[in-house]
């Protein structure tokens, strides 16, 4: 007995650590959800306004193109494919129930705005945002936190704080990165003891603005109109930043050094006030002196004026009402969020927008709401989703024509198909195990093994090019994985558990498996084909088989 206990202590004392860990982590994002889901009141009159805007600039290029648009899809595909938006998981069966009773019209509307107000959605939008914000590797060890980030872009969203407001605190926010979530913004570029201004530079570009300015890093951009010193300039806004056992902070004179060397290879710059602190200096080559550039913007630079340090100025400039690069690149995003891809690709290269702003380009309209509704991305992402584009059939009979598939790509004229990334396959595996909606302050026991299993799925499963199918070893994990198998065993607790033990015919258990599964009902050809199956034995072994072929079916893999 003794000798148990002693051998038990370690192995408990090892789990407690574990779960302490993953409760920290967990209680960052910890939300609370309803006991039964409750449908909001649908998105105001500005956002059906906006909606129907796009509509009519959408159905205008469609009958340039001569192409009719898809039918519209039915209440369970636009749920679907909603939750999969922007909350990065699937429907469970309880709230498809809940859904299929809400007898009002409206229903899709209510249910559509709930789920852009649920904390999920918070949750999903902050991890596809920081990956923009802060690049999906690990990041420089000690002084970045992308789990304090993270949850930090998370509550401000799901508080509604304006977007313009969060984007300034990330650009010139200052503090310590646990207490400051913010300032990993900044950290996110940290070299050493010093920042990499360049890096700083080509992100605002990219992630703020959609310009690939850092393509003129070296030398004037080949194909646009940037130039080496307009991105040395934005560069040299972050010159000032200092990372400080305070945390990050902005000393020293406001001027980038540009060593001759350094500008010749695209090495990075070293700021005046560096250099004085003690980083060695690149000689300059023969006949050749460095170069002190003091920050500056590329364009608008009235919006860059004023007081404060070079870090307020640029956040101030690059949220400013006029700066129409700005609002359209967030409608970009919010498009590619929505649809699976944006409306203008490459997502951070979008072309110079009209003198004037173009009331049927999608962006210049996408753009005047999203300041009109206060900078708040939910909102736009509400005006996307209630749009007959979004709600349209992903199926269309020009599609099956090759001569006319890239007609009804380019006038939206069906709904995109869009393979599912990684994360969200696995949230998506998950939540179809389970009857009930995935509680994320659900008992630590339960959110420890999650944890654990997501985290072998995804190192297993890996990214890969979401534009390609998926590869066989991607396949395989889902087949053989260890998730997938305990994911299908039907116990007491699991999804597949409970159809089977509590549907009351076969025909109940399979429309329960293709809700869980595919939030749809099987067809006439379906249940002739799989009810034997079903029948041919113990129910609980019918409904494992059966759900293990559909969420390995490509229809669960894909958005449609």
């Amino acid at each position: 007995m003794h000798t148990a206990i002693r051998t038990t202590l370690p192995a408990l004392a090892v789990l407690a650590v574990a779960f302490a860990v993953i409760g920290a982590v967990a209680a960052a994002s910890r939300t609370t959800l309803p006991s039964a889901p409750v449908a909001a009141e649908p998105s105001g009159k500005a956002v059906r306004l906006l909606a129907a805007r796009l509509d009519a600039i959408l159905d205008a290029r469609a009958r340039a193109a001569g192409i009719e648009p898809a039918a519209a899809a039915d209440d369970l595909a636009v749920l679907r494919r909603t939750w999969l938006a922007v909350a990065g998981t699937i429907p469970s069966l309880e709230e498809i129930r809940h859904f299929e009773a809400d007898p009002r019209p409206d229903r899709i509307d209510r249910w559509q705005a709930a789920i852009l107000a649920d904390r999920r959605s918070a949750e999903h939008l902050a991890g596809v945002l920081s990956e923009v914000f802060a690049g999906s590797d690990g990041g420089p060890p000690f002084v970045f936190r992308r789990d304090r980030f993270k949850a930090w872009l998370a509550d401000a969203i799901h508080a509604g704080r304006p977007f313009a407001d969060i984007v300034r605190e990330m650009v010139a926010g200052d503090g310590l990165w646990t207490s400051e979530p913010a300032v990993n913004f900044v950290t996110q570029a940290a070299s050493g003891d010093r920042i990499d201004e360049n890096a700083l530079a080509g992100r605002v570009a990219r992630a703020f603005l959609g310009v690939r300015l850092d393509c003129a890093q070296c030398h004037d951009h080949p194909f646009a109109p940037w130039t080496q010193t307009q991105f040395e300039g934005l560069a040299a806004c972050f010159a000032t930043v200092r990372l400080s056992p305070l945390g990050v902070r902005d000393s020293g004179p406001a001027v980038l050094r540009i060593e001759p060397a350094m500008a010749a290879t695209g090495m990075m710059p070293v700021a005046d006030s560096a250099a004085a602190e003690g980083m060695p200096a690149v000689p300059a080559t023969a006949g050749t002196v460095a170069r002190r550039v003091a920050p500056e913007v590329p364009f608008d630079a009235a919006s860059f004026a004023g007081t404060g340090t070079p870090r307020t100025r640029l956040a101030r400039w690059v949220t400013a009402d006029g700066n129409r690069r700005f609002e359209r690149a967030v409608a970009n995003r919010c498009w590619a969020i929505t649809f699976g891809r944006p409306w203008h690709e490459p997502i951070d290269d979008l072309p110079d927008p009209a003198p004037v702003a173009d009331d049927d380009d999608p962006l210049d309209v996408l753009g005047r709401g999203f300041l009109a509704g206060g900078t708040d991305v939910r909102e736009t992402l509400a005006a996307i989703c209630s749009t007959a584009a979004f709600r349209r059939a992903s199926t269309h009979p020009a599609l099956d024509d090759p001569t006319r598939a890239a007609d009804v790509s380019r006038a939206w004229a069906a709904f995109p198909l869009s393979q599912l990334p990684p994360a969200t396959m696995v949230t998506a595996m998950i939540q179809a195990g389970s009857v009930q909606s995935i509680d994320p302050d659900s008992h630590l026991l339960v959110r420890t093994v999650r944890f654990l299993r997501s985290v072998d799925f995804m190192r297993e499963y890996g990214g890969g090019d979401l534009a390609e199918p998926a590869t066989i070893p991607q396949a395989l994990v889902r087949m053989n994985g260890r998730l997938a198998r305990e994911l299908c065993e039907a116990n007491g607790f699991s999804g597949p558990g409970r159809v089977a033990g509590l549907a009351t015919s076969d025909t109940a258990r399979l429309e329960a498996l293709f809700l869980s599964c595919l939030t749809r009902r099987p067809d006439a050809a379906e249940r002739q084909a799989l009810l034997p199956a079903l029948s041919a034995g113990e129910p609980a072994r019918g409904v494992e088989d059966l759900y293990w072929s559909l969420f390995n079916s490509a229809e669960f893999c894909w958005n449609h």
